[in-house]
């Protein structure tokens, strides 16, 4: 079985665990737990809070792991414990906090550990392709965890998800396992000479991540493209409820349709950042996430709505596999590229946080109308940051030798 099958493998099983149990746990602490809305609410914020900031810790402590392979499965260890320790806890606060402190921590463990993980695999040549198929083997697991949570429900009732995310874990703790040991070089990883020795490190000091403005400026672009992204598949369900229609159902559908979206996105947004670059990709996600505001807010037909979710497929399809290759391109060589991941993705975090504040605010001010119109606004202010980025591919990399800052030794 070649590396790359393997690859497909872990990220088919962790693609529906990253992300922890989100409205799952919501709903179920409601059903059987019977919290208020409001308890339910401050405990979500507490998970999502602790997640964020754990972001750029869990990058550098990816960029520093030796045995990438057992830190991949200590973190699905983690996703699998935390599940599983929530059952016999709906009624107790601190034991919920704890199991899914740890869960979100495996998930924020997660993402850094499996791009390091490709990248000493494949390298930097083959990465971007590489990427694309990881995110479409991603979004797959998500279909088929929906899928099958949705019809176990029937018979395992609230808890199906938990049953579900474990097995997810568990398969993805084997799939980890059964990669060869071989097949992971360290230093392919981070862009160092492979025929040094490998306690021999060219590691920059953290000033060249905090300094680098490109950097900066991504982070800032995708905080923007999140507030407006985050909550507005929520929106558009809410909007329906308050219309009377079924919002729960066409909810589940609207995700199923954006990942399947996602699939041959990821794919084909692979191939063209190996060929012409990944600011291209970049463009196009910000440029239609306004067009599905738009579009959201003049469409009230649950059937035509369907198309806003391909839409988000395509959008969410192509940030999630040009995100990993930007930030590899400007930092390649440092031995800092998983730090500068997780400072990104902490950008993200915000965005998506303050996305269902904002959403539920401007509801109230302008309607459900003005409310999609107003996420359209930070939408194409991302949009115009990333056409002020310039195209990564071609950036040099990190020298060999030790700069000014940087660390060096085992």
């Amino acid at each position: 079985m070649s590396p790359s099958a393997h690859l497909a493998l872990i990220n088919f099983f962790t693609g529906d665990i990253q992300g922890g149990l989100g409205p799952f746990l919501a709903t179920w602490l409601a059903a059987s737990g019977h919290w208020s809305p409001a308890r339910t609410g401050a405990v979500m914020t507490a998970i999502g809070v602790f997640a964020l900031l754990l972001n750029g810790p869990a990058g550098a402590i990816v960029d520093h792991a030796r045995h990438p392979r057992a830190l991949l499965a200590a973190a699905c260890g983690a996703i699998l414990l935390g599940t599983l320790m929530i059952v016999p806890a709906a009624h107790d606060l601190v034991w919920i906090l704890l199991s899914q402190c740890l869960a979100a921590a495996g998930g924020i463990l997660l993402l850094p550990a499996l791009t390091l993980f490709t990248l000493g695999i494949v390298g930097k040549a083959h990465f971007p392709g590489q990427q694309g198929r990881n995110q479409a083997f991603n979004h797959a697991g998500i279909v088929f965890a929906a899928i099958l949570i949705g019809l176990g429900s029937h018979w395992l009732g609230a808890a199906t998800p938990f049953w579900i995310f474990g097995a997810m874990a568990f398969g993805a703790i084997l799939s980890v396992l059964w990669t060869p040991l071989h097949a992971f070089n360290g230093r392919r990883a981070h862009g160092w000479e492979e025929n040094e020795p490998d306690e021999v490190e060219h590691r920059s000091g953290m000033g060249s991540i905090l300094r680098n403005g490109r950097l900066a400026l991504l982070a800032v672009a995708l905080g923007l493209f999140n507030l407006a992204n985050g909550y507005m598949l929520a929106l558009v369900a809410q909007r329906l409820v308050a219309a009377g229609r079924d919002g729960g159902s066409w909810l589940a559908g609207y995700v199923i349709v954006a990942q399947l979206t996602m699939i041959p996105v990821a794919l084909w947004a692979g191939s063209v950042a190996e060929r012409s670059g990944r600011r291209r990709l970049l463009m196009v996600a910000c440029l239609v996430l306004p067009v599905r505001a738009f579009f959201s807010a003049f469409v009230t037909d649950p059937f035509w709505l369907i198309l806003g979710e391909v839409l988000d497929g395509v959008s969410s399809g192509l940030i999630g596999v040009a995100v990993p290759l930007v930030v590899a391109d400007l930092t390649w060589g440092s031995g800092r590229t998983q730090t500068a991941l997780g400072a990104v993705n902490t950008g993200q975090g915000v965005g998506g946080a303050l996305s269902g504040l904002a959403g539920g605010a401007v509801v109230t001010w302008f309607g459900w109308q003005g409310a999609f119109l107003a996420l359209a606004v930070p939408a194409a202010a991302a949009a115009a940051l990333v056409f002020w980025l310039e195209e990564s591919r071609e950036v040099k990399t990190m020298p060999a030798g030790l700069e000014a800052g940087e660390e060096a030794g085992g």
